[in-house]
């Protein structure tokens, strides 16, 4: 439930922690979401700021970066659907949209961002499943990535061990599901 900054000298090696910023809150699942859970921290293609999908508050946190000093500072969050989970966030190619993959209902959230203001604003939610799929015992998302050309998304269903596909229509960054390609993990 805490991000920290540490700079990197220039021999490679770093140093003591410039910034720690402790999450607070919980959210509405008592079994995993009872506490702050940052699960990864993505800086921005603006380099200005840094995003932490929380899982335990339901929130993607956004800290302003000083890059020069490594410090960040906390700047703001936006709310995804209570009980979504936020896991892993890609930023589109454009460095004005991104997306949050949602561990624990299985969607996928797409943003508007701002690098001026340092905001993200959520436009679209949708799963990552195929419709028509209701035992989701066991299922949970983790990674999610943007095709360099910025036309698809893909995120991984555990469980369901699937990759959920999306086109990223080029003018709005909506997604439109593609399906979800069986992975052909199992033995």
């Amino acid at each position: 439930g805490s991000v920290a900054s540490l700079p990197v000298a220039k021999d490679g090696s770093l140093g003591a922690a410039a910034s720690f910023i402790q999450h607070t809150g919980s959210s509405v699942n008592p079994s995993r979401q009872k506490e702050p859970h940052a699960h990864g921290i993505y800086i921005s293609p603006d380099g200005h700021h840094a995003l932490v999908p929380d899982l335990g508050l339901d929130k993607v946190l956004v800290h302003a970066l000083d890059p020069a000093r490594a410090i960040l500072r906390p700047h703001g969050a936006t709310a995804v659907a209570a009980g979504a989970g936020p896991r892993h966030f890609a930023f589109h190619p454009d460095g004005r949209h991104g997306y949050c993959i949602n561990e624990l209902d299985l969607t996928v959230t797409a943003f508007r961002y701002d690098p001026s203001a340092g905001t993200l604003e959520a436009f679209q939610t949708l799963s990552t499943l195929p419709d028509g799929t209701t035992d989701r015992t066991g299922f949970s998302t983790a990674e999610i990535a943007v095709h360099p050309s910025g036309k698809f998304l893909y995120g991984s269903n555990r469980g369901h061990d699937t990759i959920a596909m999306y086109a990223i229509e080029p003018d709005s960054a909506r997604l439109r599901f593609l399906g979800a390609e069986p992975i052909r993990g199992k033995v």
